[in-house]
Formats: structure tokens, C-alpha cells, sequence
């Protein structure tokens, strides 16, 4: 079998110094992009510098299961000095891109560093957004980080613990509510598959509290569509609705926060929820950096080719969340969306283009059909549409466990997924509140640098 390099042999000759290459991102698309620049490039034609704020790459997609306590939050978290040997890891954020002089500044944690680049690949990802809700940035918390992640475990842990010895008085039946009161916001993959999950997990565990039955947790779902995971179509919403429905979740739709405080949220239609958990999905904006560049945007994002080059910038491509990508497989008008899936693959095509302007293979668009979309509910239900076929229930819970070894980054990564979820299958429930993270830490603009 051809080895990378040999499939895209070039004769060109090797430049008299290598060129210096700057990845912005750590996420999947720069993961993949460096990882394929590392099989196409040799050291003596191109240096690899990866600019991120962790030395992981987190794959995402399974941060519930981090909240429910299924999976260590090592687990997911993929090491980048490990990983990708041949790039030079720079941790901070990028405060500002001098696309004439062909420098960027990182701001990291204890100081300034400046790079030169010679081809930039801008990759930084997305946060979640927060549309300006009053009350949402002080209480509200993201489901993006592993920071994130482990404090809503503890989060919830620590509100059963509070619950179950507050008095039999009027004022400790009301915080008792406010305290078995979980409000999710947004119905696509993350706030469902988080309330699905942590549903099924608090039912499991919740007689483990003298006071407390099940029942008398309240969850609540929240989104301004109309559908829930409406990327699946709506026969799989619909059955989505069926099994959140079944165990006691309520769904509001076409209604959303207006406001929240510490131990209230009120919905846009006047309705006053009182809660102190208040987990915020409601979609993703793109990496605050975008913003200071200066350059042409489409709803945020990037605008940049169908080679994912920057237009007016040579030597400067931009993919995945933060770039509009035009989506040639399906409506060229439209951007590609925010998915793991297409910045993966965006990132091993900007990778692949970079080496062509170095004299490695041939620049191509990024074309790629989605491959279909999976949702885990929790115990043995979910919903997958892999290639158009709908399934739902253990087949589909299968079938997205499947995905997520198969697009885990690594056979280690694989194997610690694997073993925790054979051990959270025999084994008890872990139920500790190890008090990781503090509040503060975990808001939002904290944990995803925003």
C-alpha cells in the first residue's frame, strides 16, 4: 500500500528553508489538518506550529456522557504533543493576525508570544451562544468544555444533596423545587442528548437520596423551533419526543428565555420556572476571533472559496465552525454546517491544498456529502439517520456508539471509550461529587474563552 507522501510525490525541489506553516485551532479541523500535513509535508520542506488554548483535542460529541459520569473526561480529551509529534504546540489565544506582515500575536497565560507564518490555516472553532439574554451569562452554563461538562455533573449531584435536607416548611418545599429543576435550552444534539442522558442517569441514582424519588426531579426542555433535532427530519423528531416524552421530560417549543436569574428562568411566553440548573445549547457562534480580523464574514463565519482559501489573502485558508464554506454537495448557496463531521474532513482538504501551494498534489474544493447524524437518548434508546436510512431505538444507539469509536482520533481513545462503557453497563453507577470546578470557572465566557 502507498504511503501518503508516495501517492502525492512530487519533483519539485526542496526549498532552500522550510516554510513555516500556523495552524489556529485545536479542534477537529486543525487536528486533522496538521495530522495530514505531518504525512504530506517532510520536515525539510514545512514546520508545523498548532496555536490552541488546550493541549487536547476534545471530541465533543460525547460531553454528555463526561456529565452522566459514563465516560472519564480523559477519555475524550486526545493529546496533541502525543498525537502530532511533529508539530510545535503553542498554547494561548490569538490576539491579533497581521495578514500584510504575516505575524500573529498569542496571548497565553503568563505571557506574549509573536509567530511568522508563511501559510495560515484559521480554524478556531466556535462557542455557544448566548444571544444577549439578560441573566444567561451570569447563570447559565455551556455543554462545549470539559470544565463545563464536570461542574454540571457536580452541579446537579450537589442540588440532590441540598434537596434532600431542606425542611418540611413552605420556604423549603419552594427551594426544594428550585433545587429538582433542570432547564436545558435548545432541542438540537446537545440540549437533547444532555437531558436525555442525564434523565435516564438521575433515575437511576435518585433513591440513593433518603427524601427523594425520581419523579420528583422536573426536567424541561426548551427551544424556539418548532422540532426536536430537526437535522434528522421530522419523523426522528418525533420519536425523539416520544422517548423524552415517555420519561416524564417536558418540551416547550416555540418559546424561549427571556430572562434568568439565580434561582428562576422565565420563558418568552411569561411562564416563571424556578431553578437553579440552567444548561444553555441553543447553537454556536463562531470563535470571537473572526470578529478582530477585519474580513468579510457571512453571519459570523468566514467567508472564504470552495478551496477554503481566504479571497484577497494568499496563503491563508479558513474552515469549520467559524468559516461560511460553501456546501457543494448539497446547496452551493449555503454554508456548510457547524459539525465535527465537515471540519474534520474540511481539515484534511485545507491540508491538502496548503501542500499543493508548496508543490505537493493538486488543489481541489471541498465537496463532501453528509454521511448521516446520530443521537444517543440515553439507556437504549436513540436515533441515527447513517446515509439516509432512520433508525431509532438499540439499533440506533448501536449505530452512534459505532460512529463515535470509529471517529474517535486514536485506538487508545477508542479503547477507554469502549472500557467505560462496558464498565457503566456491569458495574453500579458512580455517583461522587468530586467538586472539581467552580461556578465561576464554568460559565460560559470563562470556559470557552469567549
Amino acid at each position: 500500500m502507498r504511503t501518503w507522501r508516495q501517492r502525492y510525490r512530487t519533483s519539485a525541489p526542496l526549498p532552500a528553508s522550510p516554510a513555516k506553516i500556523v495552524v489556529v485551532g485545536g479542534g477537529f479541523g486543525g487536528f486533522y489538518a496538521l495530522r495530514t500535513l505531518q504525512k504530506l509535508l517532510e520536515p525539510e520542506r514545512a514546520t508545523l506550529t498548532l496555536v490552541a488554548p488546550n493541549d487536547y483535542l476534545l471530541y465533543s460529541p460525547l460531553l454528555p456522557e463526561v456529565a452522566t459520569g459514563v465516560l472519564d473526561p480523559r477519555d475524550i480529551a486526545v493529546s496533541l504533543r502525543q498525537t502530532l509529534r511533529r508539530t510545535k504546540t503553542v498554547l494561548g489565544h490569538v490576539g491579533s493576525v497581521d495578514f500584510d506582515g504575516r505575524r500573529l500575536s498569542v496571548k497565553g497565560r503568563e505571557s506574549e508570544t509573536e509567530l511568522e507564518w508563511d501559510k495560515l490555516i484559521l480554524a478556531p472553532g466556535s462557542v455557544t451562544r448566548q444571544f444577549d439574554i439578560p441573566g444567561v451569562a451570569e447563570n447559565a452554563h455551556g455543554l462545549k468544555t470539559l470544565s463545563e461538562a464536570t461542574f454540571i455533573r457536580n452541579h446537579v449531584l450537589a442540588q440532590l444533596d441540598a434537596a434532600d435536607t431542606l425542611p418540611d416548611t413552605p420556604a423549603g418545599r419552594a427551594e426544594r423545587v428550585e433545587r429538582l429543576t433542570v432547564v436545558a435550552v435548545g432541542a438540537g444534539y446537545t440540549g437533547t442528548e444532555f437531558v436525555a442522558q442525564m434523565q435516564n442517569w438521575i433515575k437511576g441514582i435518585a433513591t440513593r437520596w433518603a427524601s427523594i424519588d425520581p419523579d420528583d426531579v422536573r426536567w424541561l426542555l426548551v427551544d424556539v423551533a418548532p422540532a426536536v433535532l430537526p437535522e434528522l427530519g421530522e419523523q426522528l423528531g418525533k420519536e425523539a419526543m416520544d422517548v423524552l416524552a415517555e420519561r416524564g421530560v417536558e418540551v416547550r417549543l416555540e418559546v424561549s428565555v427571556e430572562s434568568a436569574t439565580e434561582t428562576t428562568v422565565t420563558l418568552t411566553d411569561g411562564t416563571v420556572v424556578p431553578s437553579r440548573t440552567l444548561v444553555w445549547g441553543a447553537g454556536v457562534a463562531p470563535s470571537p476571533l473572526i470578529a478582530k480580523l477585519g474580513l468579510p464574514t457571512e453571519k459570523g463565519r468566514l467567508v472564504v472559496e470552495p478551496d477554503l482559501s481566504v479571497p484577497g489573502h494568499p496563503g491563508v485558508w479558513a474552515l469549520g465552525d467559524a468559516a461560511a464554506v460553501p456546501n457543494l454537495a448539497a446547496d452551493p448557496s449555503a454554508p456548510t454546517p457547524p459539525t465535527a463531521q465537515h471540519a474534520q474532513r474540511q481539515g484534511v482538504r485545507a491540508a491538502r491544498n496548503v501542500a499543493a501551494s508548496l508543490g505537493v498534489g493538486q488543489a481541489k474544493p471541498y465537496v463532501h456529502k453528509d454521511l448521516g447524524l446520530v443521537a444517543d437518548l440515553g439507556g437504549f434508546d436513540g436515533v441515527a439517520k447513517p446515509l439516509g436510512v432512520q433508525l431509532k431505538g438499540p439499533v440506533a444507539k448501536f449505530v452512534a456508539r459505532g460512529y463515535h469509536l470509529y471517529a474517535l482520533p486514536t485506538a487508545a481513545a477508542r479503547v477507554r471509550v469502549a472500557t467505560d462503557w462496558l464498565y457503566a453497563s456491569i458495574l453500579p453507577t458512580r455517583v461522587v461529587n468530586l467538586d472539581q470546578v467552580r461556578s465561576e470557572d464554568a460559565l460560559i465566557a470563562k470556559a470557552q474563552g469567549s
